[in-house]
């Protein structure tokens, strides 16, 4: 059971692994996109057709006839990755080992929806995937195993969503014989150490120049490639929306929160709560992305020009 790109080295897996038989995959109902909103599937179902395998999108996994479609392929395990629906008891129940879960953190710590872009923006050293038994509460279940890597310094959330999607398989490959042969741990999640991380929108994106440049930087790159991250940009038309890709912290510059100190081929230097950000790859809205040099050719930007202040309601 999966929906995002996620989970397609997991798929993969599964789908190519001798001993293993992967009878159905469940995935989301196409959705529409596009400026014609054409209904488009997921890539979970694109991959699944192109090996034969039977796909199931219900609507609503907890509506009875879905899940009696689920009990007919009388699956030893359910292995659920980024799907997008919750799991209820009925469905938890089907399987005769487990129903297993991969979550895009080292459980307890960031639960929720947007695990990958809360350990950037935290500034975590490490982060990896959590093999868990599924369990009625979110992401409470207890831990079969984990698998950790490092949160390099220039990881985005893109960058790392794709790295810990590789994970995700290895660790699948790790814990399914240990399932298998009926020696797979269950280790409880200490609740004390447990933090949420809660779906993002558009507006988790807005930077807050009163923070020090580290955490700018850390949100920056935490929410690139979505929900993206973003200021206002003062024109001649107005405070208008830019999108901001990457950055290069200063610790010796610093000014002003949101004024802008320098602005040359270089980027776009910014201060803030503590030192100041060089924007790098930036996109002013309804324009192509660019590098904040090429931006200035056409759109100044100086020094003492104040960032971050929304346009007024008209």
């Amino acid at each position: 059971m999966g929906t995002g790109d996620i989970a397609l080295p997991s798929l993969r897996f599964l789908l190519d692994a001798p001993e293993l038989q992967a009878p159905a995959v469940v995935t989301q109902p196409d959705k529409p996109a596009g400026r014609k909103l054409e209904l488009r599937p997921s890539e979970i179902k694109r991959l699944a057709m192109e090996r034969g395998v039977p796909v199931l999108q219900p609507i609503k996994l907890r509506a009875p006839e879905s899940v009696a479609e689920v009990a007919a392929l009388a699956p030893d395990v359910i292995v659920v990755m980024a799907y997008g629906q919750i799991l209820p008891r009925s469905v938890l129940q089907i399987p005769r080992l487990a129903c297993l879960n991969l979550h895009a953190s080292l459980l307890p710590r960031h639960r929720g929806a947007a695990p990958i872009q809360a350990a950037i923006e935290a500034g975590d050293k490490a982060t990896g995937i959590t093999v868990m038994y599924m369990a009625e509460g979110l992401d409470t279940g207890d831990i079969l195993l984990k698998k950790e890597i490092p949160i390099l310094r220039r990881d985005t959330g893109g960058v790392l969503h794709d790295r810990l999607g590789l994970l995700a398989a290895e660790a699948l490959a790790e814990a399914l014989p240990l399932l298998a042969g009926g020696c797979a741990p269950r280790i409880p999640q200490d609740e004390s150490r447990a933090t949420y991380a809660a779906k993002l929108t558009r507006e988790n994106g807005e930077i807050a120049w009163t923070d020090t440049a580290e955490k700018i930087d850390r949100r920056i790159r935490a929410m690139n490639p979505w929900p993206g991250a973003y200021t206002w940009i003062p024109t001649p038309e107005g405070a208008r929306k830019l999108k901001v890709f990457s950055c290069i912290r200063h610790r010796k510059d610093s000014g002003p929160a949101g004024i802008v100190l320098r602005a040359d081929r270089r980027g776009i230097l910014v201060g803030a709560g503590g030192g100041a950000v060089l924007l790098r790859d930036i996109q002013l809205e309804g324009k192509r992305r660019m590098s904040a040099g090429d931006f200035l050719q056409g759109h100044p930007a100086p020094p003492g020009a104040i960032m971050g202040v929304r346009p007024s309601a008209s």
